[in-house]
């Protein structure tokens, strides 16, 4: 009997994974340096505009700037609130437009410096099978949100991709509910070191067919049954 208790010890601790889902970030999170984006200025340009985070361990301030031939348009995102002035005047809006805008800023400035973000406390982690990609094994992790803190698509699911080998985020995917919902996967299409910061631009996909198992999109992806819809580039990144 003492034998099968320790037979049966030593399975339990052999099936135990190596890592937590929240240890997993943890080591992302120290491999690209991404801590130190909690107390730090970062600009960037994404398609033509201009974009500024002012981050102070856990205030913030997101910015985006349009310029067209016309007028300047300038969307700034604070923890309590979103504005926007045209040629430096504020511009009241509805409710409506505020989350529109204030959700289309907030988004780019989320995918530029990932993993950071994902331990917000509104961020819900969950470790699933690992699973191997292109012959490279990867830890698999599902992050949801909870409804307070969590935002307006707080009922978005995403997928991320961490190498076994050094915790690099190499890939990630959404699932999202606004404008009619749909599902996105990105890989790496080039890493950039800033200050000692990694960075990602990411090639952009969806899946050929609406009907699948968010899941599975991985195997989607090593299958070629994704198009790609278009790359996510920033220059001109600056850290301060």
């Amino acid at each position: 009997m003492k034998y099968l208790y320790i037979s049966l010890l030593i399975l339990l601790v052999s099936c135990k994974p190596k890592f937590t889902a929240q240890e997993v970030i943890d080591q992302s999170l120290a491999y690209s340096k991404s801590n130190n984006i909690a107390d730090a200025t970062i600009s960037f340009s994404f398609r033509d505009n201009n974009y500024k985070a002012i981050r102070n361990n856990g205030t913030f301030e997101l910015t985006r700037v349009v310029q067209n031939d016309t007028a300047t348009v300038k969307d700034v995102l604070f923890n309590d609130g979103f504005k926007r002035f045209v040629n430096d005047s504020l511009v009241n809006l509805s409710e409506e437009d505020k989350n529109k805008y204030s959700n289309s800023v907030n988004s780019v400035h989320y995918f530029s410096v990932l993993p950071f973000g994902l331990n917000d406390k509104a961020v819900q982690k969950k470790l699933l099978d690992p699973v191997t990609i292109k012959g490279k094994e990867y830890y698999k992790v599902r992050v949801t949100f909870t409804e307070e803190g969590g935002g307006e698509d707080f009922d978005d699911v995403f997928l991320y991709w961490f190498s076994k080998e050094n915790f690099q985020l190499d890939y990630l995917a959404y699932k999202y509910h606004t404008n009619g919902g749909g599902v996105r996967f990105r890989d790496v299409k080039e890493e950039k070191l800033v200050d000692g910061i990694r960075f990602a631009d990411y090639n952009n996909y969806k899946p050929l067919d609406k009907e699948i198992d968010f899941y599975t999109i991985d195997k989607l992806y090593e299958e070629g049954r994704l198009k790609k819809l278009s790359e996510i580039v920033l220059e001109n990144i600056t850290v301060e």
